[in-house]
This record gives C-alpha cells, sequence and structure tokens, in this order.
C-alpha cells in the first residue's frame, strides 16, 4: 500500500500534469490487511504490482493530448484565458458592419447561422495529428536507385552520357494524347462522384506495394476466358426425332442412324479379318520335323570348311596392314595436292556458269515463285479450315476416346400418334454427361470396375443340406 500512494504522488508531481477527471483510489479505501508476496520472484512482479495510478496518469495525458492537442501546463496563457468586454454596441454594428458585410438576399435577424447538429457529429474531434504513413514513403530497393542517381550526377558533372540515356534520346517521339488525371482535392465540388458502396475500388498506392500485399488480384490469363468449344451447351434434336414428325425428316434421321451402324460393321469386320487365321500358314507334322532336323546334320561339316580359309585371310590382312603403313613420297603428296586444288577450281567454275545462266531463266523463276506462293497459301487455307473444323470436335484429354453416344430414333412401326402413348427413351443425366465430354469441359470416362480382394466362399448350410 505504501509503495503504491508513493508512487501516485511521484506521478503527480510531474510538471506537465493536470487532473481533468476526477478519480477515485480503490486501494485507499479497501480495508483489510494486504496480502504477503514474495517480490523476489520475478512471476509475482507483474502479479501482484498494482500500476492503476500510472495507467490513470497516461489516460489523463492522452485524454489532454485529444481535447486539447497538447498539455495544459504547456499552453500559453492566451489560448486558455481571454478578456470578455461584452458584445459590441449597436452604432458599431450598423456603421462597421453594414460596410464590410454585403447584402446577398434576407438574413436572418438577431442570430448567427449555426452549423447543423449531424455536421457537428461528423467533424473530426481529436487534436492529435494523425500519424506518419510510413509505407506511403517507401520504395523498393531505395538504396540501390540511390546509389545509381549519386553514379548518374558524377557522369554528368565529368560530361558522359549513360548508354540507357542514349537510347532514350535516339527514340522516336510518341504521341500520347491521354495524360495522367492530376489528383483533384477534396473540396472541389466538381470532381468526379464516388460511391463508397461500389464494387470496385480505386487503388491509388503503389503497384508494386499492392501486388506484395496481396491486395491487388492476379491479371487473369486471355486464354481463359475462352470457351473449350463452339458447340452449344444442350444441342436441339432433329426434326425427324419428333414423336410425330415429318416423313422426309423422319427418313432422313433414319439414314443417319444407317450410316453409323454401317460404319460400325466395317470397323467389326476389319478387326476379324486383321485377326482371322490363315490355313495355309497353319504347321503340320513335316514341317514341324523339318524344323527339328534342320542344321544337325550339315553342322560339323560347314565348320571344318569355314576353318581353313580364315587362316589366309589373316596373312591377307597383316600384308595390306603392312602396305597400307608405306609412307608416301613428296611427289605423290604434290600431286594429291595439285588434283584437289583442280577439283575446286572446276567445281567453283560450273558454279559460276550455273549462276550466269540463271539470269536467263528469270521468267521461269517468277512462275514457279508464284506457283510456290499459290500452293502456300491454299495449304494455309486447308490448314485454317482443318483448325477451325477440329473446334468442333472433342479433344484428346485423356488415355480413353470419346465415344458419341447413339441416336435415339424410332422405326416407322413405332412411332406413337400422341405423348400419351410415346414410350420414354434415353436418360438425361447420361445426355449431359456426354455433353461435358464432347465440349471438352472434362475427360472422357468409363465406370470404375469393382475388383474383389478376397474370392467369395460358397458353404452349404446343414438345413440346405437336409432338404436337398
Amino acid at each position: 500500500m505504501a509503495a503504491a500512494r508513493r508512487l501516485k504522488r511521484v506521478v503527480a508531481s510531474q510538471p506537465g500534469f493536470l487532473h481533468i477527471k476526477s478519480t477515485s483510489d480503490s486501494v485507499d479505501l479497501a480495508g483489510g490487511r494486504r496480502k504477503r508476496v514474495n517480490k523476489n520472484k520475478k512471476k509475482n512482479w507483474n502479479k501482484h504490482s498494482d500500476i492503476n495510478d500510472v495507467d490513470e496518469f497516461l489516460e489523463d495525458v492522452r485524454h489532454q493530448e485529444r481535447t486539447t492537442g497538447g498539455l495544459l501546463s504547456e499552453r500559453p496563457d492566451d489560448s486558455l484565458f481571454f478578456l470578455d468586454v461584452g458584445h459590441p454596441k449597436k452604432d458599431e454594428q450598423k456603421g462597421i458592419y453594414a460596410v464590410t458585410e454585403p447584402s446577398e438576399g434576407k438574413k436572418r435577424k438577431g442570430k448567427t447561422p449555426r452549423p447543423l447538429r449531424i455536421d457537428l457529429i461528423l467533424q473530426h474531434d481529436s487534436l492529435v495529428p494523425p500519424p506518419k504513413d510510413v509505407l506511403a514513403y517507401q520504395q523498393p530497393n531505395a538504396k540501390k536507385i540511390r546509389r545509381i542517381a549519386q553514379k548518374a550526377e558524377q557522369l554528368a558533372a565529368k560530361g558522359v552520357v549513360p548508354r540507357r540515356q542514349k537510347k532514350l534520346l535516339n527514340r522516336q517521339p510518341v504521341n500520347r494524347t491521354a495524360k495522367k488525371a492530376a489528383t483533384e482535392a477534396n473540396n472541389n465540388p466538381d470532381r468526379e462522384y464516388y460511391d463508397i458502396w461500389g464494387q470496385e475500388s480505386k487503388d491509388t498506392a503503389d503497384p508494386w506495394y499492392l501486388q506484395q500485399t496481396r491486395k491487388k488480384r492476379i491479371k487473369r490469363p486471355e486464354k481463359l476466358n475462352e470457351k473449350p468449344s463452339v458447340l452449344p451447351a444442350v444441342e436441339v434434336i432433329a426434326p425427324g426425332g419428333s414423336y410425330n414428325p415429318d416423313f422426309f425428316s423422319h427418313q432422313a434421321l433414319l439414314q443417319e442412324a444407317h450410316e453409323v451402324e454401317v460404319k460400325k460393321q466395317k470397323e467389326e469386320d476389319k478387326i476379324e479379318r486383321q485377326l482371322a487365321v490363315n490355313r495355309e500358314d497353319t504347321a503340320t507334322e513335316e514341317t514341324v520335323f523339318r524344323e527339328q532336323v534342320q542344321g544337325l546334320v550339315e553342322e560339323e561339316e560347314e565348320e571344318e570348311a569355314a576353318a581353313a580359309p580364315n587362316v589366309g585371310e589373316e596373312e591377307d590382312m597383316v600384308v595390306g596392314a603392312i602396305a597400307l603403313a608405306e609412307k608416301k613420297t613428296e611427289r605423290q603428296r604434290k600431286k594429291e595436292r595439285a588434283d584437289k586444288i583442280k577439283e575446286q577450281r572446276r567445281l567453283a567454275g560450273r558454279q559460276l556458269i550455273k549462276q550466269r545462266q540463271q539470269l536467263f531463266q528469270l521468267r521461269s523463276i517468277k512462275a514457279f515463285i508464284k506457283q510456290r506462293d499459290q500452293q502456300t497459301k491454299a495449304r494455309q487455307k486447308q490448314r485454317k479450315a482443318k483448325q477451325e473444323a477440329e473446334k468442333a470436335q472433342p479433344r484428346r484429354l485423356g488415355k480413353l476416346k470419346f465415344q458419341a453416344q447413339d441416336l435415339e430414333v424410332q422405326l416407322s412401326d413405332e412411332l406413337a400418334g400422341s405423348l400419351r402413348q410415346l414410350k420414354p427413351e434415353g436418360s438425361v443425366l447420361k445426355d449431359r454427361f456426354k455433353s461435358l465430354q464432347k465440349r471438352n469441359l472434362i475427360e472422357p470416362r468409363e465406370r470404375a470396375k469393382f475388383k474383389r480382394r478376397h474370392k467369395l466362399k460358397y458353404v452349404e448350410k446343414r438345413a440346405f443340406r437336409e432338404i436337398t
């Protein structure tokens, strides 16, 4: 208790402290014996230390700074006290104010215009200046930029122009009609209206700062805005698929379904032909016996005959190696050098003659170049048409190939005369799933096969065995 009162007296005796709020000390009012605590332990310092007096002092100082802009003891007397001499006389008001104040319409007599209550509430009542925004003055690589600027100043003093500055001076000027809009003052009534409830926010900070603080959105690639396929989400069925179609439209749909089935049948026949076994190529007992006996009798004779000529070949190879190792004479080298120069001159002469002859072939060369350009343009058109056609086709997105859905068509004897007699066909869920695959939104898939880990064991129960 004594320590707390002593601390309070020390705080209150400081030169810049003036009490504005009346505070009551709860410690003085509380009676009873205080708890004995060992202050030698560090964990008891903050737990059993009374700092209410210090908090009240700091709160009072902050209150004075908010209301008066600083401590009252440090403010001059002119700002705290003034001499009240009463209101000015009426004749002085009539004489002086009649000259200084212009008459702009009728004004309210006897009372000066006061601001509205809502304006007084919205006014900033704190006299403490706002803290300095440190982030607004920060620049990325500030030291590096300062060092580069100092080096540029030194070079400029010597009369040396940097290479980058030379490039900028040599660049052609660009006519930029659009200029940056200057920042308008807040008290300008003609400034652009800003909606505080709007969705778009004006980023006035540094772009690098916004990017580092994750406040700036990542630029979306333009390719993500393109659709993966030009096909519509819902394809309209052919007129022949109606419950009461026209005869010709129904026949056209039947013809289309027939072509699909014929194509499937041709593919199946092709696979059967490729996998068919030729009876002439099948092995018989005689061919099997020949294959088993082949090379068993004549093998030893061929080995003996092949071993004899090998000795002579080795001797010839040794002699040939010795002959190749002989040194060339000076005369042979000079002859080879002269022949090589002669061959080079002959080829150069032929090339010169060929170039001269091309002067007389300019017309045919121009015709050939024109024909080749036409072929190139035709191939470009063909390639572009192929690319446009491929946009409407499903791409290969996975290991499985897209299989088109079967056409839902009814035969002539299956047509119904009304919707009541119409039989439902197909599945809406399957149709949507195939549409997503066809438009390259998902890859073609197949149903996962269930593989049993352990085989099933069938046991015949006693009750069933007795019955059977």
